[in-house]
């Protein structure tokens, strides 16, 4: 978001006067002069052209790239709409409807017909390729016609009929994909993801990994994970966590929480059947696959309807198994999935059956700081509005601990132990009425 415009982000009228006027505006596109409004029968100059205003975000005034829908339907270029959300905006800016949830969707399609509409018209969109050249988000170009050259034939090579020419294709992919974003920019362009998402389901187990792991790779690049996911690679990701070799599921993890950084993409890898299998990984898996698999449970379980579906899957037991581990290498994940976890009522159920509470407590007294932080909010969770489990933690001992939290802890410790604190006191007075 350009600074200048930032002042108008809180103040809806200033911002909405601001829009209204805006659209009055000349846009220019490649030297030209652009009238948003007018259809192309309506240009008769031969070398004016008309951006159809479906193409333009009603906050910017500029050419979509990344357009998403919001709750009342309306399109917005992300970047544009999730500054407006940051700023504590819960209205849509073009409707002034309040928007009943925050998630933003892809409007694939509309991305696709810009992405015609500029190939048709020699318009080059904000970042891509064109005529051999690559430009970057900062206005600037760079010649990368032989890298194109290259990676088209790399592509073709990934539907060779020879195993091994097509698996040190993927090899290569594999390679270039890590080590720049021109790289994933240039290999998506080229048409490599669909193909890839094919080589998930060989029988071929190091050319699997090669394609997950390029996958991975170009995620990284934020306009591939919606490629991703209109490739539909969800499902197979899913099998190679099932039955991939280790280092195959480890990678296959980290693809599921690279793309779930997108709420939209949250339900859709929730609904995929991918949780229980990340919750063996947890289980069952190396250290790196357990940490992968820890970090995708933890994006996907902030998504509500996801919570649910990994406490059905056992991760409560998983959890409370990492959190009393002798050699404690992954208490801070555990805690942190717990946290989230907390909030949602078959969670709490199962926090607490499985004795969670008794080692919670301990972790008051005997955790690093982060840890007692995180101990105190999830405690905190379960005792709210639940005057069995403040009995509990009560009986357990944890005044002392909580005394000392709220004396010394970190600020957030601090306000979550001298919030326990409370409610402990507000139950014994009930008990001595």
């Amino acid at each position: 978001m350009v600074q200048s415009r930032r002042s108008t982000w809180n103040d809806q009228g200033a911002f909405l006067y601001h829009l209204e006027s805006a659209s009055q505006t000349m846009l220019t596109l490649k030297g030209k002069r652009i009238q948003p409004g007018k259809s192309m029968d309506e240009i008769k100059q031969p070398d004016a052209l008309a951006i159809p205003v479906d193409f333009l975000c009603p906050i910017s005034l500029e050419l979509m790239r990344d357009p998403v829908i919001v709750a009342t339907g309306q399109t917005y270029e992300r970047s544009y709409i999730q500054r407006w959300i940051d700023c504590g905006n819960v209205t849509c800016p073009k409707t002034q409807q309040k928007l009943q949830h925050l998630m933003l969707t892809p409007n694939y399609v509309l991305r696709s017909l810009i992405t015609q509409w500029c190939t048709n018209h020699n318009i080059e969109q904000p970042t891509g390729v064109a005529n051999g050249k690559l430009r970057k988000s900062d206005g600037s170009f760079r010649d990368v016609s032989g890298d194109v050259a290259a990676i088209e034939a790399l592509v073709r090579k990934l539907s060779s009929r020879s195993v091994e020419e097509c698996r040190a294709a993927v090899a290569e992919i594999r390679s270039l994909s890590k080590r720049s974003t021109d790289n994933r920019i240039l290999i998506a362009e080229a048409g490599a993801i669909p193909i890839l998402v094919n080589l998930l389901t060989t029988d071929d187990a190091v050319m699997q990994e090669h394609a997950v792991t390029s996958i991975l790779n170009l995620s990284i690049y934020e306009n591939n994970k919606g490629l991703i996911m209109l490739a539909g690679a969800i499902p197979s990701i899913v099998q190679i966590l099932r039955a991939g070799s280790m280092e195959a599921r480890e990678n296959a993890a980290a693809t599921l929480f690279s793309l779930s950084l997108l709420d939209e993409n949250k339900i859709i890898i929730g609904a995929s059947g991918a949780i229980p299998t990340l919750v063996d990984l947890l289980q069952n898996g190396s250290m790196r696959g357990k940490k992968d698999a820890a970090t995708a449970l933890f994006n996907l379980c902030i998504y509500l309807g996801n919570k649910g579906r990994a406490v059905r899957a056992g991760i409560i037991s998983a959890l409370l198994q990492m959190l009393t581990d002798s050699r404690n290498c992954m208490v801070d994940e555990a805690l942190t999935i717990l946290s989230v976890l907390a909030s949602n009522q078959e969670a709490k159920v199962a926090i607490v059956k499985a004795s969670t509470i008794p080692v919670l407590i301990d972790l008051l007294r005997t955790g690093l700081p982060r840890n007692k932080e995180n101990a105190a909010a999830i405690l905190l969770s379960l005792c709210k509005r639940d005057s069995e489990n403040l009995a509990c933690i009560s009986r357990l001992g944890a005044l002392i601990p909580l005394t000392e939290l709220a004396k010394s802890g970190t600020e957030r410790a601090k306000r979550k132990a001298t919030s326990l604190l409370e409610h402990l006191r507000k139950l014994q007075q009930l008990q001595q009425e």
